[in-house]
C-alpha cells in the first residue's frame, strides 16, 4: 500500500513546561489533522519576564498520512 505523508510546523506553548507544551500543540493539531503517525521537537525556548520564566515554547513538525 502506498501512502504519502506531509508536514506541518507548529508551535506550543504552556506556563508550566515543555512537557506540557507538546501536550497542548499535539492536542490542537489533532482536532484538525486527520491520521497524525508522529511529532518531532525542532526546538525548545522559553520566554522571560521579570527574571523568571513566563511561558515554555515548543516547535514542532507533526506528520500525518494523506487520505486517498
Amino acid at each position: 500500500m502506498e501512502r504519502v505523508a506531509r508536514v506541518s510546523e507548529i508551535i506550543g506553548a504552556s506556563p508550566v513546561s515543555f512537557e506540557e507544551a507538546i501536550r497542548v500543540g499535539f492536542e490542537r493539531a489533532s482536532r484538525t489533522l486527520r491520521g497524525i503517525t508522529g511529532m518531532r521537537v525542532m526546538e525548545q525556548r522559553v520566554a522571560v519576564e521579570n527574571d523568571r520564566i513566563s511561558e515554555y515554547r515548543v516547535r514542532l513538525e507533526v506528520i500525518f498520512v494523506l487520505e486517498t
